[in-house]
């Protein structure tokens, strides 16, 4: 019995730090580097991972050449993974420019980034901060802090 109420424990625990099976990716849509709006459709049907990250966060940056690889890793398996940053355009501009980033990149301000975020799971309001969205719009990962690359990928394979 002490051993049902451990796993029990540990299941609650479990699906309240990640997503549940109702939780669905709102409507959003926030400028390009290219300086060009986009919305968040512009993807459906695609599994989306969807990173908040800024130019004068460490861990961030840490993440990106990760995810640079894993975008091309997983590009036939129907990933696109997309970059939110909370920052000022020319800081994002330079640092995308700098380690040739190959996804899509929005920048947003910190009011509507965080908000977003927020929105997502984020209630401690850091970055870095990563969701996994299914094709189907459904959030079925999320992390605060930087994410392992193995984690993602073992999200991404399944």
């Amino acid at each position: 019995m002490k051993n049902l109420k451990i796993l029990t424990l540990i299941f609650l625990l479990f699906n309240h730090f990640n997503a549940r099976a109702d939780d669905v990716l709102p409507v959003f849509s926030f400028p390009g580097t290219d300086e060009k709006m986009h919305r968040i459709s512009e993807w459906q049907g695609k599994t989306l991972v969807i990173n908040f990250w800024a130019t004068w966060c460490q861990p961030c940056l840490k993440e990106i050449p990760e995810f640079t690889q894993l975008q091309t890793q997983f590009t036939k398996k129907n990933v696109q993974f997309i970059g939110i940053a909370i920052d000022e355009l020319p800081a994002v501009i330079h640092y995308e420019n700098s380690v040739k980033m190959n996804y899509p990149v929005l920048v947003s301000s910190e009011w509507d980034g965080f908000n977003l975020a927020q929105q997502l799971g984020n209630s401690a309001n850091t970055v870095p901060y990563t969701v996994v969205v299914n094709p189907e719009g459904r959030i079925i990962y999320r992390h605060a802090g930087a994410v392992k690359k193995e984690d993602l990928i073992a999200e991404l394979a399944k």
